[in-house]
């Protein structure tokens, strides 16, 4: 059994991110409002899946019923907070985004204006040991190239079915 030394890195491939959505507005640049009187924000990305989702009628070709980040608008709060195409989303505000319906995922990341969002990014590079040297057999380089995401997706593709894939 492997053991762990308090202080030293441990190997994780999920990243914590922080998203300040944006007001909405409306073409004259006025504040858009909801029925409620509730102010709109916007967080500048399109998502994919759910466990209610078909994972093999998806357009990128994801393997799982995850939800994962279809696209990224430039100059938006996705984008600034590091948000990435392919980004498969695990937490957001604490909510599990492991087993959760596309309705659900869009509904939990609706409510908030900050979005504390863990996410899996497949091609992250390993942690490095004290030393300096990598853990693992892999180089860094070699990890990137056998799990860069380019080799397991499809490029974005914008005729997806309205029922895959949102705009927040």
């Amino acid at each position: 059994m492997a053991t762990h030394t308090a202080g030293d890195p441990l190997e994780c491939y999920s990243i914590p991110l922080v998203l300040q959505k944006d007001p909405a507005t409306d073409p004259d640049g006025n504040t858009v409002f909801d029925r409620e009187g509730k102010q709109q924000f916007r967080c500048g990305f399109k998502i994919g899946g759910g466990i209610d989702q078909d994972p093999t009628k998806s357009p990128q070709g994801y393997p799982d019923k995850g939800v994962y980040i279809t696209y990224i608008y430039d100059n938006s709060p996705a984008a600034r907070a590091g948000l990435q195409i392919h980004d498969k989303i695990l937490q957001v505000n604490g909510h599990d985004y492991t087993v959760v319906t596309h309705k659900k995922a869009i509904d939990y990341i609706q409510r908030k204006s900050t979005l504390n969002m863990l996410v899996y990014r497949k091609g992250v590079p390993q942690m490095q040991q004290k030393g300096g040297q990598p853990q693992g057999q892999q180089s860094n380089q070699q990890y990137q190239q056998q799990y860069s995401p380019q080799a397991q997706y499809s490029p974005y593709q914008s005729n997806q079915p309205a029922q895959y894939q949102r705009t927040y």
